[in-house]
């Protein structure tokens, strides 16, 4: 079985601005909520963000398994070496990790493909980074609202 999720990936372009060039907000929240709930906050985002209020960047994930698959340990540990210490390009970061070049390229590919990882060009390397100080991801569990049982009402 693969770690890569079975979903399709969003489309992007393989090169993302400079961290220089670019405003990104110091954290990114990977959430898993169920669609209506995902678009209800994005909403509520939007509207603190036109009264001029720093949001957070969101990917959401409807499916957690999918969340999962993405967000292997190997992946996550690719996350934080490139936060920690932003590598020069892909195969000084391999090298680093004692990992094949071609599967932290792979990796990472991946974790562009959900705007999490960015990478700039670099001659002929490209040089990943996350733009964001915080990666914060969130699964929330819960009784639906209105839904609250006899037994949890009176603890």
């Amino acid at each position: 079985m693969t770690d890569e999720p079975t979903d399709t990936h969003p489309t992007h372009d393989e090169f993302t601005p400079d961290p220089n060039d670019a405003e990104y907000p110091s954290t990114l929240r990977i959430t898993s909520l169920p669609a209506e709930q995902a678009q209800a906050a994005a909403i509520e985002r939007a509207e603190r963000w036109e009264d001029g209020e720093a949001v957070p960047h969101v990917v959401n994930f409807e499916d957690r398994a999918r969340l999962r698959q993405l967000l292997t340990d190997r992946r996550m540990e690719l996350l934080e070496a490139v936060m920690e210490r932003p590598p020069e390009s892909i195969r000084a970061l391999a090298d680093r990790l004692d990992r094949d070049v071609h599967v932290v390229h792979d990796d990472l590919s991946l974790l562009a493909d959900y705007e999490i990882v960015h990478f700039e060009a670099d001659g002929r390397a490209k040089r990943p980074y996350v733009p964001y100080e915080t990666v914060r991801i969130e699964v929330e569990f819960g009784l639906p609202r209105g839904d609250e049982s006899e037994s949890t009402a009176s603890a």
